[in-house]
């Protein structure tokens, strides 16, 4: 008797990444809440050296994903 395995499909496929990708936005989210660990009396310009480092990678997920940017038709 053969089994019939469930062969991800596509759909499959999309569901766990975008899980996944939910999963990483919920952290960053509650991580900006927490002001990215970071104390008032601690911030330097490193720690804006690293925002900044942080919002250009964002920046180019967002621009990809709303065609903007260099995405931009």
């Amino acid at each position: 008797m053969r089994h019939n395995r469930h062969k991800p499909t596509a759909l499959d496929a999309f569901i766990a990444k975008k899980a996944e990708i939910d999963a990483m936005l919920d952290r960053l989210r509650a991580l900006s809440d927490d002001h990215f660990d970071t104390s008032p009396d601690e911030i330097n310009w490193g720690h804006v050296g690293t925002l900044s480092h942080y919002a250009e990678l964002l920046k180019r997920i967002t621009d990809a994903a709303f065609k903007e940017g260099e995405h931009a038709e």
